[in-house]
């Protein structure tokens, strides 16, 4: 169900609007307003010069509450992304990118949640021909670079390098400054700067939207979507329950509306997740 008209709030910087306006304006009939007014790097950056107070969803929930006071419009979004090793096997550089929707006139708050590998990969060089191969292994200049003269926790930053020009005089310049010559380079993860981190904060309204075109049967609200999932799937060899889930259980964020579903996808669990089985 589209709302017409409704206008929201968006506090970016950073071009967010470019990955999360095309997928909500049309799902939800929303107009996204780019607020500005305000600079998100006093709030934490991933160049390091700020950290960030709170969790990520703190963050994110600071974002959409400025922008929503700047704007004095009473629905926000707020965007905030982290960054780390993926969770199954702690090799691989992942990206989380949390979307909030903050919505005072229904008194809501709704999270859009994606997450995946991410660009993400940094390097000591000593040379130019270590930088070049550095750039094109992670895909410049489209992902744009950050350099640092001595070590990655060096105040002297150079980023914004988006062509092969500035990178180079970049790398002349922070090699001079580097007592050994050594210099650190790094991909840019702000999202204008890094197209697959971009891609992810899409993934993360898409989830918005289907939850916000869930509405509680009840009294009609959006955000009507799984808030808990209960275990016991049974084992497709033994039926013993298993800890994958059986059923997803619906609430609303704004009544006492519940239910439970059960998954609908299988009937019986793999083999290999029975603590049975395969104890």
């Amino acid at each position: 169900m589209a709302d017409d008209g409704v206008r929201v709030a968006l506090l970016t910087q950073h071009g967010k609007e470019r990955a999360i306006a095309p997928v909500l304006e049309p799902a939800l009939g929303w107009r996204i307003e780019r607020v500005e007014g305000f600079d998100t790097d006093r709030l934490g950056t991933f160049t390091r010069e700020v950290a960030r107070a709170g969790t990520q969803l703190d963050a994110a929930r600071r974002k959409a509450r400025i922008g929503m006071a700047l704007s004095g419009l009473q629905r926000g979004l707020g965007s905030e992304g982290s960054f780390g090793p993926d969770p199954a096997t702690g090799l691989l550089p992942w990206n989380v990118e949390l979307l909030v929707y903050l919505d005072d006139a229904l008194g809501i708050e709704l999270v859009g949640l994606a997450q995946g590998r991410a660009a993400s990969a940094q390097r000591s060089v000593d040379d130019w021909a270590a930088v070049e191969a550095f750039a094109r292994s992670v895909g410049f200049p489209a992902h744009q670079l950050v350099l640092r003269p001595a070590g990655p926790d060096d105040a002297r930053i150079r980023k914004g390098l988006a062509d092969w020009p500035a990178l180079q005089a970049a790398w002349a310049g922070a090699a001079a400054e580097a007592a050994d010559g050594r210099v650190c380079v790094e991909v840019d993860l702000r999202a204008h700067a890094n197209p697959t981190r971009m891609t992810t904060i899409a993934r993360a309204a898409e989830d918005l939207a289907r939850k916000l075109q869930s509405r509680c049967p009840a009294c009609g609200v959006p955000g009507y979507a799984v808030v808990e999932r209960v275990a016991g799937l049974p084992c497709a060899d033994c039926g013993a329950p298993t800890r994958e889930p059986r059923a997803e259980v619906y609430a609303c964020l704004r009544c006492a509306r519940r239910e439970t579903r059960a998954c609908s996808d299988r009937a019986h669990a793999d083999p290999a997740r029975c603590d049975h089985c395969n104890p």
